[in-house]
């Protein structure tokens, strides 16, 4: 386990999966994550990458290989995670491919996750380099889960997500068998920024949203107004989950999505895939900002 601290906050990071783990409130011992119940969801904030979501059949092609990749691919539990740096504020943490790696997705890279705080934001920016002499295609992703409710002598239904923007948006369903990306859509925002939670909102699974104009939500409490805000402004999707049961958020910027029921498996092809260049590398950050009326 790893830790940065200032003097009103806290985040640890797990080692595997470069998994950040944990914020805290220092003065009032207040938690904003989720504590990862293996009853529930045994997860804090998996790092998705090299794709989103799952793969038809857990399979893609390339160059007319197939290979098979489990859910939100290999960053998400692996153990062979280095740290490369550490300072004061900041942590950074690297996996390179592998001889194993090769086996399912043929590409050598570098990936790299850097984790600062400063004040009461935590930014959370990877950086993707293709090591390669072909170009490489890849997706990535947050998937942060927050306590939801935050306070003592509250209710889920006390929670709001509120939007940067009033959005009229649709959520793409998901195959709840498989947990690909259907062709139906359900209306979530008419002309609004705020959804309500409550404990069926995500009983399809996911919302799922492409064309969100706003790059920020908060997570907002009735009683005790915003506690945290998320801003994904490199990102393409965004997804909102939750097990019915857990009491968390998980609020996800995504680059890439889950395949379509009709995908034909080609990496190439991929919905939100991201083509890199030989020798380039790639950066994308989002960030998890605490309000501080919850850390004085």
């Amino acid at each position: 386990m790893y830790s940065l601290e200032n003097n009103i906050l806290k985040i640890d990071i797990k080692k595997t999966g470069a998994e950040l783990c944990g914020i805290t409130g220092l003065k009032h011992n207040t938690t904003f994550m989720w504590h990862a119940d293996p009853a529930v969801w045994g997860s804090y904030a998996p790092n998705l990458f090299p794709i989103i979501g799952a793969l038809k059949e857990n399979t893609y092609i390339f160059e007319g290989h197939k290979y098979e990749l489990p859910k939100h691919g290999f960053i998400r539990h692996n153990k062979n995670i280095t740290v490369l740096d550490q300072t004061k504020n900041s942590i950074t943490f690297k996996l390179e491919s592998s001889t194993d790696l090769l086996k399912i997705y043929p590409f050598k890279f570098e990936f790299l996750i850097t984790y600062t705080l400063t004040d009461n934001t935590i930014e959370v920016k990877h950086s993707v380099k293709n090591l390669d002499d072909k170009t490489m295609y890849f997706s990535l992703g947050g998937h942060p889960a927050f306590k939801c409710p935050v306070y003592n002598n509250e209710n889920y239904e006390d929670y709001t997500l509120e939007f940067e923007h009033p959005e009229n948006s649709k959520t793409h369903l998901i195959n709840m068998e498989n947990g690909l990306i259907t062709s139906n859509t359900e209306q979530v925002l008419f002309n609004s920024n705020n959804i309500k939670l409550n404990r069926n909102i995500f009983k399809k699974d996911a919302l799922i949203f492409k064309d969100l104009k706003s790059k920020t939500v908060t997570l907002k409490s009735a009683n005790h107004g915003p506690i945290l805000t998320v801003s994904y402004h490199d990102f393409d999707y965004l997804g909102l989950w939750a097990k019915p049961s857990g009491d968390y958020v998980c609020i996800e910027p995504w680059l890439g999505i889950a395949d379509n029921e009709d995908t034909n498996q080609k990496l190439t092809e991929k919905e939100g895939i991201i083509s890199l260049a030989k020798n380039k590398s790639y950066q994308a950050t989002y960030s998890i900002e605490i309000h501080n009326s919850h850390l004085v």
